[in-house]
């Protein structure tokens, strides 16, 4: 659990709600449910058009890692990589089949069964790195979706402010209606406005740092898996990948 980003979305609403009410304004004031449908539906459906159907499946499932991130345990990463490398060494990399079957992380397993099946270290690298720069790439334009819904919700809370003041235009001569028109106008400014920049632009960037930190994390398995490929001695492979962890 982030518990950075839940504070965050809770001192931001709080921030918003909280001056809202000791200007001496309502919290009602700010529930309109037309211009919800208006910016939300707008913005939704820009996003749909711009990406394919898979893109935008992927990004509403990687919404969860904002709360939930991936656990990326890189230090026990680092010590099974260099255990690989003992087996290795005292068994050769036949030995290491049992742990390919078994391996959980379905990364590290395809470079395990690659070191099984004698592939030179060369070979090695470039069949994992195009699984990663593909893999890096889908969960990047996942992630875009997100800057997409920030970048067009402003623009749709805009429309749907022009919306409400056509519609003042219009009942000019009723005045009944001037309040609930004009509201609609402003508050889907504010909708507009206040999903981008407190939720899906944020959302956008988590998610590109969570990508980043995934790729450097198999980009370390290759190395590791590469270095066995190539026989190098376990305390030297355990320095090198000691590189990648961050403090």
């Amino acid at each position: 659990m982030d518990i950075l980003s839940i504070v965050g979305v809770i001192l931001a609403l709080a921030a918003i709600l909280g001056g809202n009410i000791l200007e001496g304004g309502h919290t009602d004031s700010l529930m309109q449910i037309t211009a919800f449908v208006i910016v939300m539906g707008g913005t939704v459906g820009a996003v749909m058009l711009q990406c394919p159907m898979a893109t935008f499946m992927k990004a509403m499932k990687m919404a969860s890692w904002v709360f939930l991130p991936p656990k990326l345990a890189a230090a026990e990463a680092i010590e099974k990589i260099v255990n690989w490398s003992n087996i290795a060494r005292k068994e050769g990399l036949l030995g290491l089949e049992s742990l390919a079957e078994n391996e959980p992380e379905l990364f590290a397993r395809k470079g395990l069964q690659l070191l099984v099946d004698g592939s030179e270290p060369e070979a090695i690298r470039n069949i994992m790195e195009v699984e990663l720069s593909a893999k890096e790439y889908l969960d990047t334009q996942a992630a875009k979706v997100y800057e997409g819904l920030g970048g067009y919700c402003p623009t749709i809370g805009i429309i749907g402010a022009v919306m409400g003041l056509i519609h003042v235009m219009n009942n000019l001569a009723d005045p009944s209606k001037l309040g609930p028109g004009i509201a609609v106008a402003f508050v889907a400014t504010i909708y507009g406005v206040g999903f981008a920049n407190l939720f899906f632009l944020p959302m956008a960037n988590k998610l590109k740092g969570l990508i980043h930190s995934q790729t450097q994390f198999r980009e370390m398995i290759i190395e590791g898996v590469v270095s066995i490929a190539e026989g190098e001695n376990p305390r030297n492979i355990e320095t090198k990948l000691q590189g990648y962890l961050t403090k």
